[in-house]
């Protein structure tokens, strides 16, 4: 399956911080790839220097970073905003904060479609209303008109969603976009995503720590720990069969409906992710991992546990 995105070795460096530390991955066209790690792993910064957003003091450096075969790690900041909201989207974490507050929801999404496709006010209040119908927004004409703070939190997300694909993107990536919304509205977002990408073929990149989340909708999942890519899978494959201490760590966490006892201590991971200055060696899951030994403070093999299964581990521990 020919890749949408691929990214080859990305590093990212905050002054004596290592963000991301040599990751890769590829998202195919239709394809839901799910990134997964604690908070603090580089997930966030991984998506942001893929879209070129990266804070300033940010340094980018990668192997490869190609989007429908063209290479985007080269291109200055004029030709990376021709694709940033046309045909690579991005759904942020906190919609409240990504809309403008001083703009109202009409005026911000009619903007992508009047700049990137030159359409005129009427065409992209149509265009916008449309979107927002679709995306189960009732009355799309009264919410074109009013502010994000008028909105709750599973509007608000419903209009990032339909402000993502005003131009029709074949990427879009999505940081953790059911994060502080309740149960129900998490559930119809998922829903939503599904929808939309069926019916648009839509690549999706999706960024959580939600490992329920990722068992109903991903294709392929990539975990990440401390700026490294440790495991990558189809589904089925990475939880039916984990290889990574982490990865297992993780699903271990997951509480299971007629399994975990109330009152049962909930798993955890003892420790919390390194900060890890450029130059490290081994694997920096070594001081969490009760298999660590000698091997782990060296070079760290990437090894094949099966089709389409890779494992960055001295171990890769058998089922």
């Amino acid at each position: 399956m020919t890749a949408l995105l691929e990214v080859q070795d990305l590093r990212v460096t905050f002054g004596g911080t290592a963000a991301v530390r040599g990751a890769s991955l590829a998202v195919a066209k239709g394809e839901t790839h799910c990134l997964v790690g604690e908070s603090g792993c580089g997930k966030s910064v991984t998506s942001l220097a893929i879209m070129g957003l990266l804070a300033r003091g940010g340094r980018r450096e990668a192997s490869a970073l190609r989007f429908a075969g063209l290479e985007i790690g080269g291109l200055n900041e004029r030709e990376m905003s021709r694709l940033r909201g046309d045909r690579m989207a991005m759904i942020f974490q906190e919609p409240m904060t990504s809309l403008n507050p001083a703009y109202t929801v009409g005026s911000q999404m009619t903007e992508v479609l009047r700049r990137h496709r030159g359409a005129t006010r009427a065409q992209a209040v149509d265009r916008a209303a449309e979107l927002l119908g679709r995306v189960g927004i009732t009355a799309p004409g009264l919410r074109l008109g009013q502010f994000p703070h008028q909105l709750s939190g599973g509007l608000r997300q419903r209009v990032m969603i339909a402000m993502a694909l005003m131009c029709d993107p074949e990427l879009l990536i999505a940081d953790e976009p059911t994060t502080a919304l309740d149960v129900t509205v998490q559930a119809q977002i998922l829903r939503l995503l599904a929808g939309l990408q069926r019916d648009l073929g839509l690549g999706i990149l999706l960024i959580t720590h939600d490992l329920g989340v990722v068992a109903r909708i991903a294709d392929r999942v990539s975990v990440m720990y401390a700026g490294e890519v440790v495991e990558s899978a189809p589904t089925a494959e990475l939880f039916g069969n984990p290889r990574h201490p982490y990865t297992r760590g993780l699903l271990a966490c997951v509480p299971v409906p007629g399994k975990v006892k109330r009152g049962d201590p909930l798993g955890s991971i003892p420790g919390v992710v390194p900060r890890i200055p450029p130059g490290f060696r081994g694997c920096a899951f070594r001081d969490r991992c009760e298999y660590a030994h000698a091997e782990c403070s060296g070079p760290i093999p990437r090894q094949q546990a099966g089709p389409g299964h890779e494992v960055l581990c001295t171990l890769a521990l058998a089922a």
